[in-house]
């Protein structure tokens, strides 16, 4: 893993475990071309698992783990980001498996990200 990578993995494992009290277990991101695909395990809290027992529940928390998510990124600027990767943030794609507690988030930067 490269250093970029590691800054990049670290500020996004810090976005989630300030926003929902539990950093992923493992994250793994992929540069390609203006896109940092990545890709994160073990995402739930015992709270969620537990609110996910009723459909009901289940429907809450992958809303909540989407919007959420996105919500964030447009009203707080990731300036350390953009300083990683040299470029602004354009938009956030992001979708989990509750299920199988894996999420994928697509970063669009505006240029290409180097190295």
């Amino acid at each position: 893993m490269s250093k970029k990578e590691h800054q990049f993995n670290e500020i996004v494992r810090k976005v989630r475990k300030d926003l929902f009290g539990k950093g992923p277990e493992s994250i793994k991101t992929v540069f390609c071309e203006n896109m940092a695909i990545t890709t994160l395990k073990g995402n739930l809290t015992p709270v969620e698992k537990f609110i996910m027992q009723s459909p009901e529940g289940l429907e809450q928390v992958h809303r909540a783990r989407t919007k959420m998510i996105q919500e964030y990124y447009k009203q707080h600027k990731p300036v350390e980001m953009e300083e990683i990767i040299q470029s602004k943030l354009l938009n956030l794609f992001s979708d989990i498996n509750i299920e199988e507690d894996v999420a994928i988030s697509v970063f669009l930067f505006e240029k290409p990200i180097e190295g």
